[in-house]
C-alpha cells in the first residue's frame, strides 16, 4: 500500500515541480527580455543617429566585428569547456570498493551524475558568455591586426617592421591571455567535475586519480605549458618597451640576460609540455617533475637573479660605455615617435640693437601682440555680453582672420546656451523644446582697448552686430561645448531664437540635424531611451519633429571615431558665408612603439592626423586627414573606407583657420627639452636639459604655449605661429624657443631657435623678478591692491622681432565685488629697459626712446630750481595731497602723474639740499 500511495503522489509532485520550474523559466525570460531591451533600444537609436550623420557604415563595421568576435570567441570557449566536460562524462566507472573509501562521504557516481550535468551546463554557458563579452571590447586590436600598414622601419634588435609591434603584437597578447584564461578555467572545472564522477577521490592514502582523469589532466597541463612557451616568446618582444634600463626600451641587461633567459624558458616550457603528454604512456613521473622544477628555477634565476647581478657588477660600473648603443636607439626612436626628427635648429643671436625703425618695419607683428588673456577676457565677456543668465561663454579661442586687407589676430568666444542656468530650471518643455540653442559669438582683436580698459568688440550683441566686413549669417548654435542630453526641434512648442527687449523672438529649425521622430513606435523608443515618458505623451512632439542628441562637439566626434584621441578644446570658426563651424584636432596614439619614451595618459607615439569639422547648426561631421604619412591613420582608412577625406577637400575658408594644436605642441616641447641632445654622453649626463619656464604667482605653473602673428627670423612675411620658450633645467636664463607654423604651405613645420651659450639672455622668470623689484611698478601694484581691487597678471609673452627678444606683460584690474577685469597697464621689457604705461604704444615709445621710467611722458620744460628748501618742501606736500585726492577718486592716471611730479621734486630736493638756504 505504501508503494501504491507513493506512485499516486508522484504525478502531483511532478506537476508542482514543473510549475515551479516554469515559473523560474518565465522569470529568467523576463529578465533576459529586459536586459536585451535595455541594450537594443540605445543601439537602435544610435543606428538612427549614425544614419542621420552619414556614418552608418562605421557603426556597421564595429557591430559586425563585435558580433563575430563574441560568437567566435564565445564558441571557442564553450567548445573547449564542453569538450573537457564531455571527456569527464565519458570517463569509465571506478571500482565500487574505492568509492567506499571516499572520505567526503558523497553519494555514488550514478546518483550525482544527473545533478552534475544540470549544474555544469549553465556554468559552462555563463563562462562562455563572459568570454564573449570580454572579446567584444577587443574589436580595435582585431581590426588593426587585419589591416596593418608597414612603417618601413625595422627595430634594431629583432629586425621586425614596427607595424608588428603596433598592429600584430597587441592582438597576439590578447589571444594568449584569453586562451590562458580559458585553459586555466577548463583545468579547474575539469578537476572539480571529476570529484563527483569519482575520477579524483580523497582517500586515507591521499588523492587518488583514475587513469582516465590523470591522462586528461596531463593533456591540459601539457596544453598550458605549450601555451606558456608562446607567452615567453611574446615576452621577448616586450623588452623593446622595457622601462628597466637607463633609458626606455631594451637595455644591455635586457639583451644579454633577460632575452637569453626568455628563449631558454620557451624551449623548456615546450619540453615540459611534451613530458606531461608523454607521461600518459610513460609511468614515471620523475622526468616531468624535474623538467617543471628546472623551468621554475630558470625563470627565477634568469629573470630576476642573473639580470640583477649583471646590472650591478657588469653594467653599473661601465654604464655609459655599455648603454651607449641603447641610448642612441632611445634618442632616435623617441624623436621619430613624437615627430621631432624633422625639427630644424637655427641659432638666434638675441641681439639688443632693436630700434623704433625695426618696430615700424614689423608693424604687423607689433600690432598683433596679444594684450588680452583668455581667462580675464572670458570674465569680461560674461559681464558685458552674456545678456541673459542662460547664455554662457565657455572658452575664448585665439585665431586669425583676413580683415580689411591684412591678417589680424582675434579672440573669439561663442555664446552658448546653458540649461543649468535657465530661470525656470526643471520645466521639461523649457529644457528640451523651447531653449534649444545658443546664439552668436563675440569677436575682439587681441590688442585693442577702449578708454575704459575694456576690449573693443568687432562682433557683439544679439542679433550679432559687426563693425568689420566679417558677418555671422547663421548665429544659432545647436552643437557646441555645452548642451543637455537631448532637445526636440520642429515641435508644436515655440522655440526661442533670441531675446529682444521685453519680448522674445521665436523660430523653427530649418536644418538637417537630428534624427526624425517619424512614427509613434519611434516616439516610444525615444521615451524608453531617455527614460522619460513625457516624450511619448507630449502632443508637441509630432512626426516631423527631430531629436538632437550627442550635441557636444567632442562627444559627437568621439561617437563616430572612438579609436582617435581628441584635443579637449575645440575652437569656433566663422566661415566666409557667415556660418559657424567647430574645428577639433584628433590624434592617433600607441603605447607599443619600440624604444620611445612614454608620456603619461598618451603612450609613446602620437600624430595629429585628423582635423574634425562640425557644423554648429546642422551638426554634420567631416574628418580630414592632416598627416597622410601616418601608418595608423592609413590603417583606420582601410578599416573604415569613406570615413576620412584628404585635407585638400576641406573648404578653403575653413582651411585658412587650421592651426597647430596646443596639446600636441606642449607634448613635443616637453620631449624636445630632453631629446634635443643627440650625443649619448651629453644625454646620459643630462648636461644640457631644458625646461619650460614657470610663471611666478600663487600657483607656480609652467608657461603655456601661445599663438602670435610674427615674421620668423629670415622670413619674408608674417605667419600665425605657436610659440614656447625654453630655459636650462634649474636655471632661469633663456636657452631657446620653439615655433610651430600653422599657415600653408608650411603647416606643421617646427623650428627651434637656440641662444648663444656664451651670452646671457634673460628668461621670462628673470624678467618677472625684475618687474617685481622695480620700485615704481611695485608701488603702483601695492596702491591698487590697497584700494580693494584685484591685480591680475597677464602672461609674460616673449616676442621675437628681427634678431631680438621683446617681453610684454599686460596687467588687469578687477573689483573684488564684481569680476569685470579691465586692462590698466602694459609692461614692456627690452634689454635693461622696463616701462609700464597705459598702452602698448606708449610703453614701446618709452623703452625705445630711452626715456627714464619715472619721467613724465612727452616733452617737458627744464624745471626751475626753487630758491629755498621750504619752497621745495611745500611743493612736494602739495603734490602729495593732489595724488591722495586722485587716489580717493579712483583716478589712477591722475594719481600716477602726481606721483611722478612728486618724485621729480624729491629728486631736486636731494640734489640741491646743500646749495639751498
Amino acid at each position: 500500500m505504501r508503494d501504491i500511495f507513493r506512485l499516486a503522489k508522484r504525478p502531483g509532485m511532478t506537476t508542482r515541480s514543473g510549475r515551479r520550474r516554469s515559473r523560474w523559466i518565465l522569470i529568467l525570460l523576463l529578465i533576459a527580455l529586459v536586459v536585451v531591451a535595455n541594450q537594443s533600444i540605445p543601439l537602435y537609436i544610435d543606428w538612427l543617429w549614425f544614419e542621420a550623420v552619414g556614418f552608418s557604415s562605421v557603426l556597421l563595421t564595429i557591430l559586425l566585428t563585435q558580433g563575430l568576435l563574441a560568437l567566435l570567441w564565445g564558441g571557442i570557449c564553450f567548445t573547449i569547456l564542453s569538450l573537457n566536460l564531455f571527456l569527464v562524462h565519458r570517463s569509465p566507472a571506478t571500482d565500487v570498493l574505492i568509492e567506499l573509501e571516499d572520505h567526503l562521504g558523497l553519494p555514488g557516481r550514478f546518483i550525482l551524475e544527473r545533478y552534475t550535468k544540470r549544474f555544469l551546463l549553465p556554468v559552462t554557458g555563463a563562462l562562455s558568455l563572459l568570454a564573449a563579452l570580454q572579446a567584444i571590447d577587443q574589436w580595435g586590436p582585431v581590426l588593426r591586426f587585419l589591416y596593418p600598414t608597414p612603417f618601413q622601419v625595422q627595430d634594431p634588435l629583432f629586425h621586425n617592421d614596427l607595424s608588428f609591434y603596433i598592429f600584430h603584437l597587441p592582438f597576439f597578447n590578447f589571444l594568449y591571455q584569453s586562451l590562458m584564461t580559458v585553459l586555466v578555467l577548463s583545468g579547474l572545472l575539469t578537476a572539480l567535475a571529476y570529484i563527483p564522477y569519482r575520477g579524483i577521490q580523497i582517500t586515507g592514502q591521499g588523492l587518488r586519480f583514475s587513469r582516465w582523469a590523470r591522462n586528461h589532466l596531463l593533456c591540459l597541463i601539457g596544453a598550458l605549458l605549450f601555451l606558456k612557451a608562446w607567452g615567453y616568446h611574446l615576452s621577448t618582444y616586450d623588452l623593446l618597451t622595457s622601462p628597466r634600463g637607463v633609458v626606455f626600451g631594451a637595455s644591455y641587461t635586457d639583451q644579454f640576460a633577460t632575452l637569453p633567459a626568455l628563449r631558454a624558458l620557451t624551449v623548456l616550457a615546450v619540453l615540459c609540455g611534451a613530458l606531461a603528454v608523454t607521461r600518459i604512456w610513460w609511468e614515471r613521473l620523475t622526468p616531468f617533475l624535474l623538467g617543471l622544477a628546472t623551468l621554475i628555477g630558470v625563470a627565477v634565476i634568469g629573470q630576476m637573479v642573473y639580470p640583477s647581478l649583471l646590472q650591478r657588477f657588469r653594467v653599473a660600473p661601465n654604464e655609459l660605455d655599455l648603454e651607449t648603443p641603447y641610448i642612441l636607439r632611445n634618442i632616435h626612436f623617441t624623436r621619430t615617435a613624437y615627430g621631432l626628427g624633422q625639427i630644424e635648429e637655427v641659432e638666434f643671436p638675441a641681439d639688443e640693437n632693436l630700434s623704433l625703425a625695426d618696430l615700424r618695419k614689423n608693424e604687423l607683428t607689433v600690432s598683433n601682440i596679444r594684450l588680452w588673456d583668455p581667462r580675464p577676457l572670458l570674465a569680461t565677456f560674461a559681464q558685458l555680453q552674456e545678456i541673459r543668465t542662460y547664455y554662457k561663454f565657455v572658452d575664448v579661442d585665439v585665431d586669425r582672420y583676413r580683415l580689411n586687407g591684412r591678417t589680424e589676430q582675434v579672440m573669439l568666444s561663442p555664446r552658448e546656451l546653458s540649461t543649468d542656468h535657465l530661470p525656470s530650471r526643471g520645466i521639461w518643455i523649457n529644457e528640451h523644446l523651447t531653449f534649444t540653442h545658443g546664439y552668436g559669438a563675440v569677436l575682439a582683436p587681441v590688442n585693442r582697448v577702449s578708454p575704459e580698459g575694456l576690449p573693443v568688440l568687432y562682433i557683439k550683441d544679439i542679433p550679432p552686430v559687426s563693425s568689420i566686413p566679417l558677418r555671422i549669417s547663421r548665429p544659432e548654435i545647436y552643437y557646441g561645448e555645452l548642451g543637455n542630453e537631448y532637445v526636440f526641434v520642429n515641435t508644436g512648442s515655440k522655440e526661442l531664437d533670441y531675446p529682444a527687449g521685453g519680448e522674445n523672438v521665436y523660430t523653427t529649425y530649418q536644418g538637417k540635424g537630428g534624427v526624425p521622430v517619424g512614427s509613434l513606435f519611434r516616439k516610444a523608443l525615444f521615451a524608453l531611451r531617455f527614460r522619460d515618458f513625457r516624450i511619448l505623451f507630449s502632443q508637441e512632439i509630432v512626426p516631423e519633429s527631430r531629436v538632437m542628441l550627442y550635441r557636444r562637439v567632442g562627444e559627437r566626434a568621439r561617437k563616430v571615431a572612438p579609436f582617435l584621441r581628441y584635443e579637449p578644446d575645440p575652437y569656433l570658426v566663422i566661415a566666409q558665408d557667415g556660418r559657424l563651424f567647430w574645428i577639433l584636432d584628433a590624434y592617433t596614439t600607441s603605447d607599443r612603439y619600440p624604444y620611445s619614451e612614454p608620456t603619461r595618459q598618451v603612450g609613446n607615439y602620437i600624430r595629429n592626423s585628423v582635423k574634425v569639422v562640425v557644423d554648429a547648426y546642422h551638426g554634420s561631421l567631416s574628418f580630414y586627414v592632416s598627416d597622410p604619412t601616418d601608418p595608423l591613420i592609413q590603417t583606420y582608412g582601410k578599416i573604415f573606407p569613406g570615413l576620412f577625406q584628404p585635407l585638400e577637400a576641406m573648404p578653403l575658408d575653413l582651411k585658412a583657420h587650421i592651426r597647430y594644436p596646443e596639446t600636441f605642441f606642449a607634448i613635443q616641447a616637453q620631449k624636445y627639452a630632453t631629446y634635443h641632445m643627440k650625443s649619448p654622453q651629453v644625454f646620459y649626463n643630462k648636461e644640457d636639459v631644458w625646461s619650460v619656464p614657470r610663471r611666478q604667482g600663487e600657483k607656480d605653473v609652467p608657461m603655456e604655449p601661445y599663438y602670435t602673428i610674427m615674421k620668423l627670423p629670415g622670413g619674408k612675411t608674417e605667419e600665425f605661429i605657436l610659440l614656447i620658450p625654453f630655459t636650462p633645467a634649474r636655471k632661469d636664463n633663456m636657452s631657446a624657443w620653439m615655433a610651430a607654423r600653422s599657415d600653408p604651405p608650411h603647416y606643421g613645420t617646427l623650428i627651434v631657435y637656440t641662444m648663444p651659450k656664451q651670452k646671457l639672455v634673460y628668461g621670462p622668470r628673470q624678467i618677472e623678478a625684475r618687474l617685481n623689484q622695480d620700485a615704481f611698478i611695485s608701488q603702483q601694484l601695492s596702491l591698487w591692491g590697497q584700494r580693494g581691487s584685484q591685480v591680475i597678471y597677464g602672461p609674460l609673452l616673449v616676442i621675437p622681432i628681427e634678431t631680438s627678444l621683446l617681453y610684454v606683460q599686460p596687467l588687469y584690474l578687477a573689483a573684488e565685488q564684481q569680476s569685470l577685469p579691465e586692462l590698466k597697464r602694459v609692461i614692456v621689457a627690452y634689454g635693461n629697459q622696463i616701462a609700464m604705461e597705459e598702452t602698448l604704444d606708449r610703453a614701446l615709445a618709452r623703452v625705445f626712446s630711452k626715456t627714464p621710467l619715472l619721467a613724465t611722458p612727452g616733452p617737458s620744460p627744464t624745471p626751475r630750481i626753487p630758491s629755498s628748501i621750504r619752497e621745495l618742501a611745500n611743493k612736494a606736500l602739495e603734490q602729495y595731497h593732489k595724488a591722495q585726492e586722485f587716489l580717493r577718486q579712483g583716478n589712477f592716471a591722475g594719481y600716477e602723474v602726481e606721483q611722478r611730479r612728486l618724485a621729480e621734486t624729491l629728486k631736486l630736493l636731494r640734489e640741491n639740499a646743500a646749495a639751498l638756504p
